[in-house]
């Protein structure tokens, strides 16, 4: 993007493009001043200045963009699958894996709910993988932002083990069935009741009581999951997971200078630790990992990372995709992982061949 436009007004504040404020009581999402001392600095990844971020504060960025709540204590501490010494390759991709089973980054838009895309998305992933590509849902975060409400908040945020619990117990619909519809923070979930319930069928099949928001869709079936599992922050050990079960979810910290990534491998920079504290903003969100790799440094040393989907839209980062560093716990991406097993029967199997 370019580095000029007319300004977004907030009070007696004005923000443009280059992150510039005529007052000193806020901070840009996109500060000109982060970027440039990004690509200047030899962090081992590049910054971008967004469009689609210019008028926003910093505030807002962390409020509307992420939208993850950590789980509680009890959850955090659930226990781990043990660690694995098996030898694994240097590279991998799920997608190259499991070609056409694994979905492209999504876009929540002005929602905070990463808690309910990571969710669909790797449900979706792994029923697609579990099935053997004979169902191949898309699911709907939608359905998570305006059904599932016990104790989460829908575009204000919500956590991703009552999603489970939810995917587990009441399963979700299509995306095409049931669409985003709360891109824009004002349009959040408030006023948006849910629009599916579900209800057993027979045989474990479960369909939507209700026929589905988009009138262009007929299918209004239910897909449901198995509990989810927390993985050991062993690096080892959610490698083993992904390359043999596909996809799975993480929670991480975003910092302020997340928002500008374009390329490389992230790692969370100290450009901004000389700038008030208001400069420096921290929030919870959740991602999908789908692969690893590593690189080599310009000073010979072997950087590993993650690759991971984004739900900030194929315009940010890498078409979606970021790498950030691997085995290190950067930014807390190992510290709380999860796989789950799509909901699939052999009457599924046979009724899709």
């Amino acid at each position: 993007a370019g580095a000029h436009s007319s300004p977004w007004v907030l009070g007696s504040c004005t923000c443009s493009g280059n992150g510039k404020w005529d007052c000193e009581q806020h901070a840009c999402l996109i500060d000109g001043e982060m970027i440039d001392a990004v690509n200047r600095g030899n962090y081992g990844w590049r910054a971008a200045n967004y469009s689609h971020f210019w008028g926003m504060t910093l505030d807002e960025g962390i409020r509307y963009r992420l939208g993850t709540i950590k789980p509680p204590p009890v959850v955090m501490h659930m226990n781990e699958l043990m660690d694995t010494n098996e030898q694994l390759p240097s590279h991998f991709n799920a997608a190259d894996k499991w070609p056409g089973l694994v979905l492209e980054p999504l876009d929540q838009g002005n929602c905070a709910g990463s808690w309910a895309f990571s969710t669909a998305a790797v449900a979706s992933d792994r029923i697609s993988i579990h099935s053997m590509g004979h169902m191949t849902p898309a699911l709907s975060p939608q359905n998570l932002i305006s059904c599932d409400t016990r104790n989460q908040q829908g575009c204000s945020g919500g956590r991703i083990d009552r999603a489970w619990w939810y995917l587990r117990r009441r399963g979700v619909v299509t995306d095409s069935c049931y669409p985003f519809t709360s891109r824009e923070k004002d349009s959040a979930s408030a006023g948006r009741p849910c629009m599916m319930q579900s209800r057993s069928t027979g045989r474990g099949k479960r369909q939507a009581t209700q026929r589905c928001p988009n009138p262009q869709t007929h299918s209004n079936e239910i897909y449901q999951s198995t509990p989810a599992y927390r993985l050991s922050s062993s690096e080892k050990e959610i490698m083993k997971e992904l390359m043999e079960n596909g996809p799975v979810q993480a929670i991480m910290e975003v910092h302020e200078d997340f928002f500008v990534y374009k390329s490389g491998v992230y790692r969370h920079t100290p450009v901004m630790a000389g700038k008030p504290e208001h400069h420096r903003r921290h929030g919870t969100h959740s991602v999908k990992i789908t692969g690893w790799g590593e690189v080599r440094t310009p000073q010979g040393q072997t950087q590993k990372y993650w690759v991971a989907a984004n739900s900030w839209g194929k315009h940010w980062g890498e078409g979606g995709y970021f790498r950030i560093a691997r085995g290190a716990n950067e930014c807390e991406i190992e510290t709380f992982v999860v796989g789950v097993w799509g909901r699939v029967s052999m009457e599924d199997m046979r009724r899709r061949k």
